[in-house]
């Protein structure tokens, strides 16, 4: 049975596998977002520190990428077994640093959980294809072989999950790995490092560094790094993608979303708000597949907007560690400030604001950085609430005539994450989810996040590059293709042949 992990009171870096302090180092404060309490802090590496890391990981790459993928794959399977036994106070640090319901973290592990369970297989995903005879006496196969070193720069809404999205296919597939977690809550990304070498890891195949935009711009600069996995904000997903493509890497960039669900008159009413609540206010609306936009088509507002109302008034919103709550706070006082501020603009642009969350108080938690549920009705395309992303717990609601309306604004959207149609009609379902410009689409689910073997990724400005996270394109996204032609002819001196080679 392995130690329990208990966060220091300065989180560092994991380097060549242990932890490592920079003497000196620039610090930040980590919050407990319900209380407003500094909990601990975490070190900002030096350029010096990630240089380090990218060292370790050049040096261990030869022996793990020479390691059979089977043996790679039992470590992860240890890992998983690890996982599995300490998921409960991942889940619980993620909680206190994040802010999220400790449900809700237990949900966040157990999906990461998936895809370490996905990795374990890699071995039969990095098999080539093999033709025989493809010309005279010419055979033809094709490898899959690792990149090297490679990196991925995570957001604070899933400090667990996101993350493991990448390294367990990166190190399945024989490639060391550089995570530089979110600075906000950052110890779930030690503890990781701690049970991937209990689990037999090598040291240096797996590393961490704790920073912010130096760390960042220090990995896609560095010739070494050789591909770069993204989650956060558009804008930040399109500088990552255009700087590391400037640097001549391989890079996977998933950027921001307003995911809209589509309510039509034939829906499951019920269901449909049922899906609306939980979908916008879980996690305190800090997802990045979070329903942010109802589209009530036809008559539908007037039935379920006061319904949505009496819904998102009567929230249980809490610390997140008490299990009677089903909202915790925002992640920080100036996320608080950002959400509050487009409220506030809402109000100004003309929208009805149904349900205000602003000055929300938690009795004993009144520092905590809490935002209620909000609900705004009558909002049309112009509006910043409907244009801009505002990762926080506001729904709102635009009215359209018909399916038709309904996925011209959704088209008209930058933004094409995920999307959702509630309806009991199997034309409009097949219709909408074969039209729909969007990358994960719901019918009747609401947040439909693909499981481990399918992939995640949107479209338009939610993604930035070819390739979507894990699964199969994980598999793709962290390994080369060589194709290799073999000839043992009995005789050698044909001749110089000085045209395009030709199946014969």
């Amino acid at each position: 049975m392995s130690t329990q992990y208990t966060p220091e009171a300065t989180i560092a870096h994991w380097i060549d596998g242990k932890v490592v302090h920079e003497p000196g180092s620039r610090t930040q404060d980590i919050f407990n977002p319900a209380t407003g309490a500094v909990v601990r802090q975490v070190q900002l590496a030096s350029a010096k520190t990630v240089l380090q890391a990218i060292a370790s990981a050049q040096a261990a790459f030869p022996a793990w990428a020479n390691t059979p993928p089977i043996r790679r794959a039992r470590i992860l399977d240890k890992f998983l077994q690890l996982l599995n036994q300490h998921k409960d106070q991942l889940a619980a640090i993620l909680t206190q640093e994040h802010g999220k319901v400790f449900s809700d973290a237990q949900g966040e592990v157990t999906r990461g959980i998936d895809i370490v369970e996905f990795a374990c297989g890699a071995p039969q995903l990095l098999k080539g294809d093999y033709t025989e005879q493809v010309s005279t006496d010419i055979d033809n196969w094709t490898v899959r072989q690792p990149l090297g070193v490679v990196a991925g720069i995570t957001p604070f809404n899933f400090p667990c999950m996101v993350p493991m999205w990448m390294y367990p296919m990166a190190i399945a597939c024989g490639n060391t790995f550089i995570l530089k977690p979110s600075e906000r809550d950052p110890s779930v990304s030690l503890y990781m490092a701690q049970l991937l070498k209990e689990a037999g890891l090598p040291d240096g195949v797996f590393n961490v560094v704790q920073g912010d935009k130096l760390s960042v711009d220090t990995l896609i600069e560095h010739e070494e790094v050789r591909a770069l996995s993204f989650v956060g904000s558009t804008p930040i997903a399109q500088y990552i993608y255009q700087t590391g493509a400037s640097h001549g890497k391989r890079v996977q960039a998933l950027g921001g979303a307003k995911n809209h669900m589509v309510v039509m008159p034939d829906a499951d009413m019920e269901a449909a708000i049922d899906g609306l609540i939980g979908a916008a206010y879980g996690s305190a609306g800090e997802r990045c597949m979070a329903i942010s936009v109802a589209v009530l088509v036809g008559n539908v507002a007037d039935q379920i907007v006061p319904r949505l109302a009496e819904r998102a008034r009567a929230l249980k919103i809490g610390n997140g560690m008490q299990p009677e709550n089903e909202m915790g706070p925002v992640i920080t006082r100036q996320a608080l400030e950002r959400i509050e501020g487009y409220i506030a603009a809402g109000v100004a642009q003309g929208a009805t604001l149904v349900v205000d969350g602003r000055d929300t108080k938690v009795k004993g938690h009144e520092k905590g950085f809490f935002v209620g549920g909000t609900l705004f009705d009558h909002v049309t395309p112009e509006m910043t609430i409907y244009k801009e992303e505002i990762f926080g717990p506001v729904l709102v609601c635009v009215r359209v005539a018909s399916l038709e309306e309904a996925i011209t604004l959704i088209h008209s959207h930058e933004f094409g994450n995920g999307v959702s149609c509630y309806t009991s009609d199997g034309h409009v379902a097949r219709e909408f989810s074969r039209r729909i410009q969007v990358g994960m689409v719901g019918i009747n689910v609401p947040i439909p996040v693909p499981m481990a073997w399918h992939g995640f990724g949107g479209w338009k400005k939610s993604l930035f590059g070819d390739m979507h996270a894990y699964g199969e394109e994980g598999v793709r996204f962290y390994t080369k293709q060589k194709s290799i032609m073999q000839r043992w002819p009995e005789t050698i001196g044909a001749g110089a042949e000085f045209s395009m080679p030709v199946a014969k």
